[in-house]
């Protein structure tokens, strides 16, 4: 009997085809990165499957972040929609590539003089 995805599991899944979606990447790019089929990441994204410590580990490097980013934040106590910015930056080509680029940046900081240089242009709310 198919069991029902577990709350961690589809959040993990959703954070990961988030995640996937804002670097530009299909399920078969990502699942060639991972060598498995693009039917195993999309169960993954979906929470129907869970994924073992070792594979999470490859896929948060495949997608250029820490594990630990693809779970809850413990001190929040329910679930925040903490991407609904990343959401709305990777709707354009060009936050895409910020999104995607970002991350690489290895120095702490460049990246945060390039944060506040957004801060800075965006329009204040």
């Amino acid at each position: 009997m198919p069991r029902s995805p577990d709350a961690i599991d589809a959040l993990v899944g959703r954070r990961i085809g988030e995640r996937r979606m804002a670097m530009g990447l299909s399920q078969t790019a990502l699942a060639q990165r991972l060598s498995v089929s693009a039917q195993q990441v999309q169960k993954y994204e979906a929470g129907q499957n869970r994924i073992s410590a070792s594979r999470l580990n490859d896929i948060a490097r495949a997608l250029g972040i820490a594990p630990g980013a693809l779970f809850p934040d413990p001190s929040a106590g329910a679930e925040r929609d903490d991407l609904s910015g990343l959401r709305f930056m990777t709707a354009t080509a060009e936050g895409r590539a910020v999104a995607a680029a970002f991350p690489l940046i290895r120095d702490k900081a460049l990246r945060q003089a390039l944060a506040r240089i957004t801060e800075a242009l965006a329009p204040a709310s």
